[in-house]
């Protein structure tokens, strides 16, 4: 008497997201996420768009070969769906079949499985080729955004006040912060090496007043406050982008375990809803994080070496939005408008720069950076930045939102994200500067002064 086999039902999954490239796969209970960083349909339907788009970031990618493997990976997957709607046919003449009848079905049935099963194997190596294929790939830059090969050729966008001048020679931060005991960097550097920074003091309090100050002013406009975990997993990091493209040069690792050190509190915000999807009355989510941010800074030898305008640990005032795609560039005006709120309230000579094409970051479709002007320099420097990373990160952490398509169903889509520092320890540097006066001393500005509980950092009598 021959057992009997009664085969499943193997049903196809697919969700068709709204820009196509967010299509779930089910393949007999595994699951592959297709949720990369560019849309990778633009490189079967608009690669003229993504060739130009490399050609203006300086990278050299053979198109060909991602677009081979999308194509190769269509129909693996046909022939995947095929085999198992093959299957579902067999298992469905089981039971109304006669007992010869039913072992030929039940060995059928079994091969099929096998053949599947081998089909499976050969799509998940086709899918590990073009994942390495496609992080080679940087997000689509704006039109707004200019042709250009470094920082040299950013473009102005607007200066705001007056570059500071001074009746006496000016000192920098470092003299001045030292003389004053606030800052010991001569001490970091005996307990922790090079570009550490021991902040003392006034110097303490002037942080605190400036992450205060940036509260005062975000968390009316929406944002809620955050304080992110310091540690996040390489998976995490991996999905922010952080770890492509000489990014994780720049990443404290953490040897004992799968984890990293984050370089920026947004680099935890953003993972926090990942695989998550967001209901439109939610959107925009505004978040603003505090925290200390590790970088190695790695390739710059010999560069900003004094005081702590480059070290490898500060804190930083960062906000996060995520929004609608159709808001995002709004969105990213909006955190631009609060930078400038900031610095205006502080009185600090400042100008706008649009990032050309170069300098833009690979997650970036449009970066602005806010530079301040800096006296010991004679020049200005960047103190914050905002960028719009559109679907970039959002399509690898698949954080998406159902989307009311007006009486013909939900349907999702991935949103926006932007970031944008509110303040890091640069400001306190520039607040130093340009605010010195002759005896060494330094005028805080009146907005903080309800924080410091003075109006004057003395020198020690």
């Amino acid at each position: 008497m021959s057992t009997q086999l009664t085969l499943p039902t193997f049903r196809v999954g697919k969700e068709e997201l709204s820009n196509g490239c967010g299509d779930v796969y089910i393949f007999f209970g595994l699951r592959h996420n297709n949720a990369r960083m560019i849309d990778a349909k633009l490189i079967l339907e608009q690669p003229d768009l993504v060739e130009a788009n490399n050609k203006k970031r300086g990278k050299e990618i053979d198109l060909s070969v991602a677009a081979d493997l999308l194509r190769e990976r269509s129909k693996q997957i046909e022939e995947v769906e095929n085999m198992r709607a093959m299957a579902n046919e067999v298992a469905s003449r089981i039971s109304k079949a006669n007992p010869d009848e039913r072992e030929k079905l039940i060995k059928k049935g079994t091969t099929i499985k096998t053949e599947v099963k081998k089909l499976e194997g050969q799509l998940q190596g086709i899918q590990k080729r073009l994942d390495v294929e496609l992080h080679k790939y940087p997000n689509i830059l704006q039109e707004a955004v200019k042709d250009g090969k470094d920082e040299s050729e950013n473009e102005l966008i607007r200066e705001v006040g007056i570059p500071t001048q001074f009746t006496f020679q000016p000192k920098d931060h470092e003299e001045l912060a030292t003389a004053l005991g606030i800052l010991d960097v001569e001490r970091a550097a005996k307990v922790s090496g090079s570009r550490f920074v021991y902040l003392k003091g006034d110097l303490v309090l002037l942080e605190f007043a400036l992450v205060q100050y940036a509260l005062s002013v975000i968390v009316p406009e929406g944002f809620t406050p955050i304080l992110p975990p310091h540690i996040v997993s390489t998976k995490a990091m991996a999905a922010m982008g952080y770890l492509d493209h000489g990014g994780e040069k720049e990443i404290y690792h953490l040897k004992n375990d799968d984890a990293v050190l984050i370089g920026t509190s947004e680099q935890a915000i953003g993972p926090m809803h990942m695989d998550e999807i967001l209901d439109e009355k939610e959107l925009p989510l505004r978040y603003i994080g505090f925290s200390p941010c590790y970088r190695r800074e790695a390739g710059t030898y010999g560069k900003d070496t004094k005081g702590m305008f480059r070290v490898h640990q500060f804190d930083k005032v960062e906000m996060f939005s995520f929004t609608r795609p159709e808001h995002s560039n709004k969105e990213h005006e909006k955190l631009l408008a609060l930078q400038e709120r900031l610095m205006q309230g502080l009185g600090l000579p400042y100008r706008v720069m649009r990032l050309c094409s170069g300098d833009t970051g690979s997650s970036s479709s449009m970066t602005y950076d806010i530079e301040t002007w800096l006296p010991s320099e004679q020049r200005y420097r960047e103190t914050s930045s905002t960028s719009n990373t559109t679907d970039f990160q959002t399509r690898r952490l698949n954080i998406r939102y159902k989307k009311d398509k007006s009486g013909s169903g939900t349907k999702t889509e991935f949103v926006h994200a932007l970031n944008g520092t509110a303040f890091s320890g640069r400001p306190m540097i520039m607040i130093m500067e340009n605010f010195q006066r002759k005896d060494g001393s330094i005028a805080i500005p009146d907005v903080l002064r309800p924080w410091m509980g003075k109006s004057l950092i003395k020198p020690k009598k």
